[in-house]
């Protein structure tokens, strides 16, 4: 019999038991008393609204159990049981909803999922450069109506499938020292408030420059207090680093230094410093842009509207770190720019075939003694500058010592005021002497060697609150050591045999100097150095965030993952992760 068919036979039983029964009178003596009947009745008009909510029936049932529950049952006799059924009828509808076992929309979308897709073509730098950037920021959660959610058990193949859902390998056919880039993103709060950017673009030729290149972008944007401000630097970055390079090769190469075509010595290359100023200068000029084109703004137009305010101050009153990898295949130069926490690694190869870990930035919290020191210099008469629990955060608030946006630790408080009226925050108490944080990163630089196959992980912070640095070189090169490294659409099969995945064996080293261990690890219970790594994903970003949510642990990935946003945020962080791979 079709399940509507059922539901109907059981809603209608109902109905007939109690008329009959009501028409025969139930005396006393009958075996059935008139409160049995009706509980009953109340059973079968229970049992089929749970098939009919529980086994989701296309079509509607011609009966309203509600209506049945609340008027077949009229008797002043009966009136208490009948308040009883309303709630369980609204409790079964309840249930059903919550045991829906879909996952909830995606918090942001991805147009390379898990696919290694080829990148041969370039982008002008001037077109580039050129593009606007007063797009109006997206929100990057997916449209839908509402779902209601469950709290279900995740399979080891459904942990795989959430941590490579926004994943995607891109291999680079240019061959010019980069091979192939992986990606992956795992969000923790809704929406993530992470982003990236990567583009690869013709580096501009000038006369005393004769060989083409390319240049190359990686951005990892680690947004905090909301999603806008990472969503600007997606959008404007690279545009600015671009446009500021472009002036800054061409002034070096036209303007400082004129190609002499008689000369016997050739031009010489731009140096490290002026490419890092040109990016430090690119860094603050966004945010410079970010934090004050509403108040410019409001000084030009009194009468701004409300949404066109909304828009600038989105980016403006969030705020975001960014990490920046910039590689020029002419010189096999890799600049990294870092304002704030997120973190780069450099894993290369010795002679003797062994892996070795190169810092290639430092994270700008008060952990860090030099920013702490620079931040008390900048600020000397306020002793709370730093404040809370050790190593202590900015005004006791803000945990990176530079950042974009975060207006409020920028504006004076005058401008905070000001601009309340157009949902600004108010001012902060303790601001005194803004600007408290900067958006100029520390830049470093260092050659790349790409025949001896040189990668460089770059990751937010909740990457390196879960694995050291030492910890992700040696996943990534055993990665690579095991065939992972493909250019192609061949996967590779990690699988020992049993289908779990080969077992991979680290060195225990802890971090030295400016680096903290991992501190998501002890918050789970999990012995820093009894922990173990498998190896079983053919995209590289994937394998890491894998591994640094419980690796062979099964049920701890789980967990992790099904924890709802607000309580899941006190045990990890979102993930963002690029793994670049150099080569011939």
């Amino acid at each position: 019999m079709p399940t509507q068919h059922f539901i109907i036979a059981l809603a209608v039983c109902a109905a007939f038991f109690l008329l009959v029964a009501i028409a025969r009178g139930y005396s006393s003596s009958h075996p059935l008393t008139l409160q049995h009947s009706q509980r009953v009745a109340s059973l079968l008009i229970a049992v089929a609204a749970y098939f009919y909510l529980g086994l989701g029936c296309d079509s509607k049932l011609p009966v309203n159990l509600n209506f049945l529950a609340r008027h077949s049952i009229n008797s002043s006799k009966m009136s208490a049981p009948a308040e009883e059924l309303v709630p369980l009828l609204s409790s079964l509808a309840l249930a059903s909803d919550s045991a829906s076992t879909s996952p909830p929309p995606s918090p942001h979308s991805s147009s390379r999922k898990g696919v290694i897709t080829s990148v041969a073509g370039v982008t002008d730098p001037v077109e580039l450069a050129a593009q606007s950037d007063n797009q109006a920021l997206q929100h990057r959660t997916a449209a839908g109506t509402t779902t209601r959610r469950g709290l279900d058990f995740l399979s080891p193949a459904q942990v795989t499938g959430i941590l490579s859902e926004h994943a995607s390998a891109c291999a680079v056919e240019r061959g010019k020292g980069v091979v192939r880039y992986d990606i992956t993103q795992v969000a923790c709060n809704e929406p993530m408030e992470d982003d990236h950017s990567e583009a690869l673009i013709r580096a501009p030729c000038f006369p005393g420059l004769a060989e083409e290149g390319d240049w190359m972008f990686w951005g990892i944007y680690d947004g905090h207090c909301g999603w806008p401000t990472a969503a600007k630097l997606r959008q404007s970055l690279i545009h600015y680093v671009c446009a500021q390079l472009t002036q800054t090769y061409e002034g070096w190469y036209t303007s400082d230094h004129p190609s002499d075509t008689t000369a016997s010595q050739p031009v010489p290359s731009i140096p490290r410093r002026n490419v890092a100023e040109a990016i430090e200068k690119a860094f603050v000029a966004l945010d410079n842009d970010i934090v004050q084109s509403l108040v410019d703004l409001k000084e030009r137009t009194p009468g701004v509207s409300r949404q066109e305010a909304t828009q600038l101050l989105a980016p403006a009153v969030s705020g975001s770190c960014a990490l920046l990898g910039f590689y020029d295949t002419r010189t096999e130069v890799l600049f990294v720019a870092c304002t704030g926490d997120s973190r780069a690694v450099l894993g290369r190869r010795n002679a003797l075939g062994k892996w070795s870990t190169v810092p290639l930035s430092v994270d700008q919290t008060f952990a860090n003694l030099t920013e702490a020191v620079r931040v008390k210099r900048e600020h000397p008469y306020e002793g709370n500058v730093i404040a809370g629990a050790a190593p202590g955060r900015l005004l006791g608030g803000l945990e990176p010592s530079r950042s974009f946006g975060d207006a409020v630790y920028k504006w004076p408080r005058k401008t905070s005021a000001a601009l309340n009226s157009l949902f600004a925050e108010k001012p902060r108490p303790h601001v005194r002497t803004p600007p408290y944080t900067t958006a100029k990163p520390v830049v470093t630089s260092g050659k790349i060697s790409p025949k001896d196959g040189d990668f460089v992980v770059m990751g937010c912070d909740g990457l390196w609150e879960m694995l050291t640095n030492e910890e992700v070189v040696g996943l990534v090169s055993a990665w690579i050591d095991a065939g992972g490294l493909r250019t192609g659409d061949k996967e590779v099969d990690f699988s020992a045999g049993s289908g779990t995945g080969g077992t991979i064996d680290l060195p225990k080293q802890m971090p030295k100097g400016l680096f903290t261990k991992p501190i998501r690890p002890e918050q789970w219970g999990v012995d820093l150095e009894a922990r173990q790594f498998v190896l079983e994903d053919n995209n590289a970003a994937v394998h890491l965030a894998k591994n640094a949510m419980g690796a062979n642990d099964a049920d701890l990935a789980g967990s992790l993952l099904m924890l709802p946003e607000k309580q899941a945020r006190r045990f990890r962080d979102d993930l963002t992760i690029t793994v670049i791979f150099f080569g011939p």
